[in-house]
């Protein structure tokens, strides 16, 4: 589990680290943004792991079922019904996520 959390903790942390680098080339700005994708893809493939773990466990349902439902409504806005307020949540989402799956993972670590 602690080499689970050193992982989620490096895919957090990727974006911001060529973040702070974008201060020396611009262009790293739009690498930084779309390392948030590669945060994502290792995140749900740790919380795939986890809920082979314990099957059992409501918070990584929980997660995958939001996860599930990000994608569903991103494809809903993208192909039927583009909603200016809908992508606030799609904007917002991932970041909640993010940070719902790392409570996740120290709860765990710690019990």
């Amino acid at each position: 589990m602690n080499t689970i959390k050193k992982i989620n903790t490096f895919a957090i942390a990727l974006p911001f680290i060529i973040g702070v680098f974008a201060v020396l080339n611009e262009n790293l700005l739009i690498i930084a943004l779309l390392s948030t994708m590669v945060t994502g893809f290792i995140q749900v493939l740790i919380s795939l792991y986890l809920l082979v773990q314990e099957p059992r466990n409501k918070h990584l349902q929980i997660y995958l079922g939001i996860v599930l439902l990000f994608f569903g409504l991103w494809f809903i806005n993208v192909n039927y019904h583009y909603s200016d307020k809908l992508i606030f949540l799609l904007f917002a989402l991932p970041v909640a996520l993010a940070f719902y799956l790392s409570l996740i993972i120290h709860k765990n670590l710690k019990l």
